[in-house]
């Protein structure tokens, strides 16, 4: 692979070779979660983004890193895009002391505010106000930094959607709400649950910008991204962006998928998988080759294998550590 030498600012341009490799780092980190799932080295849960690549590194990649996200329980693809340690992430899902969280919230609380990721939450709708409170107070202090809420399709009927769109609409804040229509929540399909075509047409209502995208064409969502980015940051308010996706997996680890086709998810993994789709792009401009995406891959597969090996070797928690983060430290 030819060396990428990265650009200053991030929402002018996407470089798409660097973007393939952020890509797969994502997928082959989730795939390496569920081998570990599977073999009774990982507990608790999880919930994986593979086929929803592009949404995250057409996004969180086009922030600076001043700039912060806001994440969902469907969070490893956020981080890794914003910039969060792979090695920390794998420490906190194995519960090692050396994770982002020191190994104490696991998947879904996946936290690095160094790199402006604000953090991952368990609760369905709840980023919208946390990002609708950052960008306020972004708004007031006059630091020009932009907030980016990821958010599944399901969560936008929940309450806290509507509060939020409507307060950052009213105070026009620098925040971008991102919904990732996967196309289920959990188990209901999307057609069941809404009675519009497109979700995006929501911010009409709070008189809110609204854009549907294809959500797994990387050059599509990193326009769009920067474009939103470009109008928050100048003051021009939210928008709200819907960018159709599929993820490969279940809702969850223990997700059996009874309720889709095997075709559908063959449709969707066979002609509109955003990696291949990415690679097939590369390929026709001669901007790369299959020999050199095989040795992108095999490198990273390696790499992944290697951190968590590293990873194993890290000490857990003790049962001091249970307490703190937990009170305010009192200062004398």
């Amino acid at each position: 692979m030819k060396q990428v030498t990265a650009k200053k600012d991030p929402t002018t341009s996407i470089d798409e070779r660097e973007a393939l490799k952020k890509m797969w780092q994502i997928r082959i980190f989730e795939e390496t979660l569920q081998e570990l799932f599977d073999a009774g080295e990982l507990y608790g849960t999880m919930h994986l983004c593979i086929g929803q690549e592009a949404t995250a590194v057409g996004g969180a990649s086009l922030l600076n890193e001043s700039d912060w996200i806001v994440s969902t329980h469907r969070n490893h693809g956020h981080c890794i895009a914003k910039g969060t340690d792979i090695r920390s992430m794998f420490a906190e899902m194995l519960g090692k002391k050396t994770g982002t969280n020191e190994g104490k919230g696991g998947s879904m609380h996946i936290a690095d505010l160094a790199v402006g990721n604000l953090g991952s939450n368990g609760i369905v709708g709840a980023g919208f106000p946390i990002a609708a409170g950052a960008a306020l107070s972004a708004q007031m202090q006059g630091t020009k930094q932009v907030v980016l809420c990821y958010a599944g399709d399901g969560a936008t009927n929940e309450g806290s959607f509507h509060e939020a769109l409507n307060l950052a609409s009213i105070w026009q804040l620098p925040v971008i709400y991102f919904i990732e229509n996967n196309q289920y929540g959990m188990s209901s399909s999307i057609e069941q649950m809404v009675n519009i075509e497109k979700l995006s047409e929501r911010g009409k209502s709070y008189g809110i910008e609204g854009v549907t995208i294809d959500g797994n064409d990387l050059s599509v969502v990193s326009k769009t991204v920067s474009k939103a980015v470009k109008k928050a940051r100048n003051g021009g308010g939210p928008t709200l962006i819907e960018a159709l996706t599929y993820r490969h997996k279940g809702h969850s680890k223990s997700d059996k998928l009874k309720y889709r086709s095997e075709d559908e998810c063959r449709q969707w993994q066979e002609h509109n998988d955003p990696i291949l789709r990415l690679e097939k792009k590369l390929l026709q401009h001669n901007e790369i080759t299959s020999k050199e995406i095989r040795q992108l891959e095999q490198s990273i597969r390696q790499e992944m294998a290697d951190l968590v090996a590293s990873v194993k070797l890290d000490d857990e928690p003790t049962k001091a550590d249970l307490w703190t983060y937990v009170y305010a430290e009192e200062k004398i």
